[in-house]
């Protein structure tokens, strides 16, 4: 009883489900410890900003969302500015993102008639406080994707699929195997354990298979699904989606898997539902869905390049005329972190997904 009363109620919830199932493979922790209705991190947490466990490029400058508003205004004026388009978020935050992109995005004549704001959004306490904010535009929630009308897209994701589940698996003298997720009476902890079973190596992503005894690989089920819709979606209907997360251009055998809490990392099975968990994102597998899909996907780019290319410098300058010199200082310094190889610049890759016959992108070619 009072090992019991030293967990959480997610840790309680989890450790039940693993004395009855046996342990869990890592995608099914973090979909529960993330978005458990009742007890989930998204559920219940408070997770951006400074009060917050991590500040996401909108919250860092409204720059950022400005240039990704400018982005959807130039791509739906190279789809012909058609009369209705949906303009998507995949999870939206505090529609901190939106909001700015939405202010630059309907300087464009006729786009604030065109769009149709739709927000794919699971929590309920995220979706009251991005209706207040975009209240403006009347957002319609979804819960995927899958559920959005028929029509052209534009769709755009920051940070999103870093936060999808994901599988792991180590490459063991027999093979590889999933690390799944069990706990440990002893020390009322829970802890990694391999799978008696052996991987067919057809699931391990190509570039990797061969790869050193030790070695993890990362699979996001989630993230291809998701990919290959969008695919779909925008060979469809058209449009375009812009996609910016943390990441590596090629797939990688390394353990990514983090979580955060109040601006630090710590173990990612210690709190469960208290902290947040991300990996990095495998931008060829995620570009290799899309592809299925039958869509065109672009190189990914580091995020500081596509900034520059969209203006970043320029809008800047434009805030720099009318600022005091305490915001100078921080105009500077977010376009700094925003852009800077040694800050977000380039851990964080944009990447673009659009019909088969591509439209023209800004960002993604230079000049």
């Amino acid at each position: 009883m009072e090992e019991t009363a030293r967990l959480n109620a997610m840790a309680r919830l989890l450790r039940r489900r693993i004395e009855l199932g046996g342990p869990i493979s890592l995608a099914e922790y973090m979909a529960l410890t993330l978005t458990h209705p009742e007890h989930g991190y998204y559920q219940q947490a408070e997770p951006f900003g400074t009060a917050g466990d991590f500040i996401t490029a909108p919250e860092i400058s409204q720059i950022f969302g400005e240039l990704l508003g400018a982005w959807c205004g130039v791509v739906w004026e190279t789809l012909g500015a058609p009369g209705q388009i949906l303009l998507v978020e995949l999870g939206p935050g505090r529609g901190t993102l939106m909001k700015d992109a939405l202010r630059a995005a309907c300087k464009k004549d006729g786009f604030q008639e065109a769009v149709r704001l739709h927000l794919i959004e699971t929590s309920r306490r995220l979706r009251t406080q991005q209706a207040e904010n975009l209240r403006e535009f009347s957002p319609v929630f979804h819960e995927h994707p899958s559920e959005l009308p028929d029509g052209p897209i534009l769709l755009l994701a920051n940070e999103f699929f870093d936060a999808l589940p994901i599988r792991q698996f180590e490459r063991a003298e027999s093979g590889w195997r999933e690390r799944l997720v069990t706990f440990e009476s002893e020390t009322t902890a829970f802890c990694f354990t391999l799978a008696d079973v052996v991987t067919p190596d057809m699931q391990i992503p190509t570039r990797i298979r061969a790869a050193p005894l030790g070695s993890i690989a990362e699979i996001s089920l989630p993230t291809l699904v998701f990919a290959h819709d969008i695919g779909e979606r925008v060979r469809s209907f058209g449009g375009a989606a812009l996609i910016l997360d943390y990441g590596a251009s090629e797939t990688q055998a390394v353990a990514t898997l983090q979580s955060v809490h109040k601006h630090g990392f710590q173990d990612p099975l210690t709190h469960p539902g208290k902290a947040d968990l991300t990996a990095h994102v495998d931008f060829e597998s995620m570009a290799e869905a899309a592809r299925a899909g039958g869509a065109y996907v672009t190189d990914s780019i580091p995020q500081g390049l596509l900034l520059e290319r969209l203006g970043i410098g320029q809008r800047a300058e434009q805030l720099l005329e009318n600022a005091n010199l305490v915001d100078k200082s921080i105009i500077r310094g977010a376009c700094h972190r925003l852009i800077d190889p040694e800050e977000m610049g380039t851990l964080f890759r944009a990447m673009a997904i659009t019909q088969s016959n591509p439209i023209a992108l800004p960002g993604f070619h230079e000049g």
